[in-house]
């Protein structure tokens, strides 16, 4: 499941990922952000691995065609999660985008809430 929340008037998007995603949350997120992205240009991005799990594989496609298609669109991204999964996210993310990504621990959440917004 993806919680979702826009900072309004703003470019930043935060989300939580709790579980795994499925296509239902890619359906709402996609949508949001592109807009977010169509109004200001490019998107900061907030996204905080909670619990966990991974992608179905319907849910990593659109993930993957949607990173592919923005690629120069963000402009920041903070992830915050457990460590085991920094390494693997950082493989997976850098071919997608060109932007400033920064990984934070769970406990650094304040941290990458403020970093985000700078």
């Amino acid at each position: 499941m993806l919680n979702i929340h826009h900072e309004p008037n703003t470019n930043i998007l935060m989300t939580t990922a709790v579980n795994k995603l499925s296509q239902d949350d890619y359906d709402r997120f996609i949508p949001l952000a592109e807009s977010i992205i169509e109004e200001h240009g490019k998107l900061r991005w907030y996204f905080e691995m909670e619990d966990f799990d991974g992608w179905t594989l319907e849910a990593l496609w659109s993930d993957a065609k949607f990173d592919f298609k923005h690629h120069d669109d963000f402009e920041k991204i903070a992830m915050v999660g457990r460590k085991d999964w920094m390494d693997w996210m950082t493989q997976l993310m850098k071919p997608f985008t060109s932007a400033d990504i920064r990984f934070f621990e769970l406990e650094a959440q304040a941290e990458a809430r403020k970093w985000i917004k700078a």
